[in-house]
């Protein structure tokens, strides 16, 4: 790095990517590097009202980020893992990832009732459609509601009554310092988080070698090997985030196990597939698993939701 001074953290404007990039920040400075903030607008903050799906899923708000990267603005871009499209994008690898914060999905209700508690036909406010999915696979009587926002807009709309319930990401109300706004911590086999979720991502270009060889040096092997599995099992099904497809993977004494699952939109039918193989080896177990997916239901799920 003798050649520049401080690196460039290119991140969202949001106050928990700007949260998120300072643990970054910290996690450098330990290794004696210097950072500076950058504050790049994503298309998913210049429009709030349309759907996810409607700005295109994953991409929309890491593609300006991975813009400037490429143009050389930023040294460094910073994500939440589960807002990276699967396909890589060509010269600018993920390089490394932050030690993992709680992968769980929350419910948050403006009176402490829990999900078995919410009354037939109470709306939950959710962006995504894995989690309306699996919420309608345990509670087919309430009724998903399509929201945006972030964290403090959601829980304000859910304070004025706009909405009944949330489904939100732990790791952001944890992040954020309103843990204590989450009613009830919702377990995996209920609601199995996205791919990457709670993963804070770090990209560089492939041809900047210090960058490579700082963010190796903050890289935590086992999130690392858990959310390359996870996002090669999605990559493999070939669609982003209009498929209600969750995944967890844990890597542990050398092996990565992952489990996903693939649901129809109003979350009465699923497939599971859950496999384990060496921690090398997390890129091709996912693509076995997103494999697996399709050949037991999977296609003509997918087929369903394209038509």
């Amino acid at each position: 790095m003798a050649d520049r001074a401080v690196l460039r953290l290119g991140t969202r404007g949001s106050r928990l990517a700007r949260i998120q990039t300072a643990e970054v920040a910290q996690a450098l400075a330990a290794q004696g590097v210097e950072t500076r903030e950058v504050i790049i607008q994503s298309e998913g903050d210049r429009d709030r009202v349309s759907s996810l799906y409607e700005l295109g899923g994953r991409g929309v708000f890491v593609r300006a980020i991975e813009q400037a990267l490429l143009d050389g603005a930023i040294d460094v871009a910073v994500h939440s893992a589960k807002d990276v499209p699967s396909t890589p994008l060509a010269g600018a690898p993920l390089a490394a990832f932050l030690p993992r914060a709680d992968v769980r999905d929350a419910l948050a209700t403006a009176d402490g009732r829990g999900l078995a508690d919410l009354p037939p036909g109470a709306t939950v406010g959710t962006g995504s459609r894995r989690r309306a999915a699996q919420l309608l696979a345990r509670r087919p009587d309430v009724v998903p509601a399509d929201i945006r926002g972030n964290v403090d807009t959601r829980l304000r709309k859910l304070a004025d009554g706009e909405v009944d319930a949330l489904l939100l990401a732990t790791a952001g109300l944890i992040r954020l310092g309103r843990a204590e706004a989450a009613t009830e911590l919702l377990p995996p086999d209920l609601m199995l988080p996205a791919p990457g979720q709670g993963a804070i991502a770090l990209q560089c270009r492939a041809d900047d070698a210090d960058a490579l060889d700082l963010l190796a040096s903050c890289n935590d092997a086992a999130t690392y090997a858990a959310v390359t599995a996870e996002r090669a099992a999605l990559g493999a099904l070939g669609v982003g985030c209009a498929l209600p497809i969750a995944a967890l993977g844990h890597a542990r004494g050398g092996e990565v196990t992952l489990l996903a699952r693939l649901l129809s939109l109003d979350g009465a039918r699923r497939v599971e597939v859950q496999r384990s193989a060496p921690v090398e080896d997390a890129a091709a177990l996912g693509g076995e698993v997103g494999a697996a997916l399709l050949e037991r239901g999977g296609r003509e799920m997918l087929g369903e939701i394209e038509r």
